[in-house]
């Protein structure tokens, strides 16, 4: 009987890589992980291709929605050089001979190339290459004007985003030592334990809960710059907070909250896309405003809801109706927060019709272009809520 090779030499350099390779994909791979798969890599027959994959696996795939990036990674790192770069320098397939790709496939494919490059590139260079100047700059930088490098950049940026939560209080009540309320049932069930007499007294509290969140995001064409950007934004907020709820809108309202809860944001992305049929089409906003307070707005916007309406305003049909759905959403919720890119130009008036039919209506009008402006954005979520409006009232049917 043979003794299988130790894991040593270009092998352990090919792990290590390819441990370097996951982390860039968004696998949390560290030193101990690569440790163990070095040393499960002593026992098995390292030339069967099937028995390397289950050992990696086993070590570095944690969580269930890793397997599918693992597995495009391994593929793609553990194949012939030949063919890796006869994958880089490949001719452009045109778009209709193009197969669809599955999610996390262009992370993948970026994560393999840092991997194979990161070596030829100076440590200088790469020490530069996130400085604190560029990151400043990243900051203010608009969307529209980001290269590709730019607004992979970004996105890692603003998957890392998380939420405070800003608690809302409720009419509902739990035990609380420290309530103002006297809990009478408990405190008789207490008093059984010593023949009757009441020695401890047990209180209420009010129930806080974060306010939940109702996000209108424009897809048209016109926002098509800043619609993904915004969905990685929405996802990153969605994980933290489960009350939170998305819609997308051209021409009509699709519902994408379920989509939106994949824990991988390709995946979650990927969803979204084929659920929508009018991306970067026309703009509705009266229609899909109707649409929404019609059939969802008893179902979202209880509690004290905070709605997000992320548009420019460039409605196709300005009319009547835009206003009277306007001013039937604004009464519907707690706050109503209009993000528009177009004010990202200093010398931005409304004189658009469907911007002036909109802005008597929202409690807030705020740019979101860059990754300043939607911090700034966070810092106002993340703020006390204001006491509910008086002039408030249920969503109609």
């Amino acid at each position: 009987m043979t003794t299988p090779s130790p894991a040593t030499g270009l092998i352990a350099d090919n792990i290590v890589g390819f441990a370097r390779a996951l982390r860039a994909a968004g696998i949390p791979v560290g030193p101990g992980a690569v440790i163990d798969a070095l040393q499960a890599l002593r026992v098995i027959d390292i030339g069967h291709r099937g028995e390397v994959y289950a050992t990696l696996e086993a070590v570095f795939v944690k969580r269930h929605e890793h397997a599918l990036i693992f597995a495009q990674a391994f593929n793609l790192f553990f194949r012939a050089e030949q063919e890796w770069m006869h994958l880089l320098d490949s001719v452009p397939l045109p778009d209709h001979a193009k197969p669809k790709p599955k999610p996390a496939s262009r992370r993948v494919q970026e994560a393999m190339s840092q991997t194979r490059t990161i070596e030829q590139v100076p440590t200088e260079a790469r020490e530069l290459r996130l400085s604190p100047s560029d990151q400043e700059i990243l900051q203010k930088k608009d969307f529209a004007q980001m290269s590709a490098a730019e607004i992979a950049e970004v996105t890692r940026a603003i998957a890392k985003m998380r939420l405070p939560q800003a608690e809302l209080r409720t009419r509902r009540f739990a035990p609380d030592s420290r309530g103002l309320k006297l809990d009478l049932r408990r405190t008789i069930r207490a008093s059984l334990r010593t023949g009757g007499d009441i020695v401890d007294l047990r209180r209420l509290g009010r129930i806080d809960k974060p306010a939940p969140i109702v996000a209108l995001l424009d897809i048209s064409g016109s926002m098509s710059e800043y619609t993904r950007l915004f969905l990685h934004f929405l996802h990153a907020i969605t994980d933290a907070r489960k009350r939170v709820s998305v819609f997308l809108f051209g021409t009509r309202l699709t519902n994408v909250t379920r989509a939106l809860r994949a824990r991988d944001p390709d995946e979650a992305l990927a969803s979204c896309s084929s659920t929508v049929e009018d991306w970067a089409g026309g703009t509705r906003i009266g229609t899909s405003l109707q649409s929404f307070n019609k059939l969802w707005g008893r179902r979202v916007l209880g509690q004290g809801a905070i709605v997000l309406l992320i548009s420019d305003g460039l409605e196709r049909e300005a009319d009547d109706r835009l206003a009277f759905e306007m001013d039937r959403l604004h009464r519907s919720c707690r706050r109503l927060i209009w993000l528009n890119p177009l004010l990202r130009y200093s010398g931005f008036e409304a004189k658009a019709q469907g911007i002036k039919m909109m802005l008597p209506y929202v409690d807030e009008f705020r740019p979101v272009h860059n990754l300043s402006s939607i911090e700034d954005l966070i810092a106002a979520l993340s703020a006390a809520p204001a006491p509910h409006r008086r002039d408030a009232i249920r969503p109609a049917a």
